[in-house]
């Protein structure tokens, strides 16, 4: 897969090193002279280009991407990216990093983003994730909102201990994923008994987030 990637600061570089690691091929963009570094990631490409420029982006090959993920530090710049790449280059895919939560209500398809990544938000879920137990956690937000990956871990009192998977009378427009238990990825089966600690990840939509989270109680 061709991945291009507007923004080398460390946030970019980072994405670029996985990507490149497995197999994909990236191109780095940065205006900046200063953020162009082949020696960091000899594997990518490198451009220096304005990605708000459409002659930029053109020479640069955006057009032969699959994937573009705008994430520098800018909103603004991550939105006017990710627009172009939709509708100038018909990116299939387009990730729009968001670095103000009060921004977050902009980075849906009408400004050509696919997937918006709030690192804010994905840093309070993990908090929260970490020191709730018992209460749902938001932990990613999927298709622009139409549903959200939850998270809630059974207390040590449960009443569903010993209980299989079964029994949790969930609501439409929800599912169990997965369970986390110590080490272990265990597939929910209908027979898999639940244990005090089980970490529960569903995905969810936003209307039925409160219905789940009173069948889990």
């Amino acid at each position: 897969m061709r991945v291009a990637i507007a923004g080398a600061g460390s946030v970019g570089r980072s994405i670029a090193g996985e990507l490149t690691e497995n197999g994909h091929q990236v191109m780095l963009i940065d205006r900046e002279s200063s953020a162009i570094r082949p020696d960091l990631i000899p594997a990518a490409e490198w451009v220096q280009a304005d990605a708000c420029e459409v002659t930029s982006l053109e020479e640069a090959g955006v057009q032969t991407c699959e994937v573009m993920i705008a994430c520098t530090g800018d909103d603004k710049v991550n939105l006017v990216v990710s627009l172009l790449a939709k509708t100038e280059f018909a990116v299939g895919r387009v990730v729009g990093r968001v670095n103000d939560p009060r921004n977050e209500w902009l980075f849906t398809e009408a400004w050509g983003v696919d997937v918006s990544v709030s690192t804010p938000r994905i840093l309070a879920a993990l908090v929260e994730e970490a020191v709730s137990v018992g209460d749902l956690v938001r932990l990613f937000t999927l298709r622009q909102g139409q549903a959200n990956l939850v998270e809630v871990t059974l207390p040590p009192t449960t009443p569903m201990a010993g209980r299989p998977v079964r029994d949790l009378r969930l609501p439409r427009d929800s599912a169990l994923v997965t369970i986390l238990r110590g080490g272990r990825v265990i597939i929910p089966a209908p027979d898999e008994p639940l244990e005090p600690g089980d970490e529960l990840l569903f995905v969810a939509s936003t209307e039925v987030e409160d219905d789940l989270r009173d069948a889990l109680r």
